[in-house]
């Protein structure tokens, strides 16, 4: 079993902050072109989006839509599921 020491501790702390500075500018120089790439990416996924719908809603053949109305004269018969129950508090 080793004891800690003051040099290793040094070490270590040294280790730490050197890799700390050593992220924080390879992320200035890197993370703008990734985040740029990303952004890209999102604008041509939503660009192709919407030219995939603009192009549907263009090109699709309009139905029209006929309701028969003849049978609608009857009124529908509402289903009766049980009967009201009051109910009331006792103190």
């Amino acid at each position: 079993m080793e004891t800690a020491s003051f040099n290793g501790f040094l070490k270590t702390l040294v280790y730490i902050v050197a890799f700390y500075y050593i992220f924080k500018f390879l992320a200035r120089i890197f993370l703008p072109i990734v985040v740029k790439k990303v952004v890209d990416k999102a604008g041509q996924n939503f660009q192709q989006q919407y030219q995939n719908t603009h192009t549907s809603h263009t090109t699709s053949n309009r139905e029209e839509i006929v309701i028969d109305t003849s049978n609608a004269t009857k009124p529908r018969e509402t289903k009766k599921v049980g009967e009201y129950v009051d109910f009331e508090e006792l103190d």
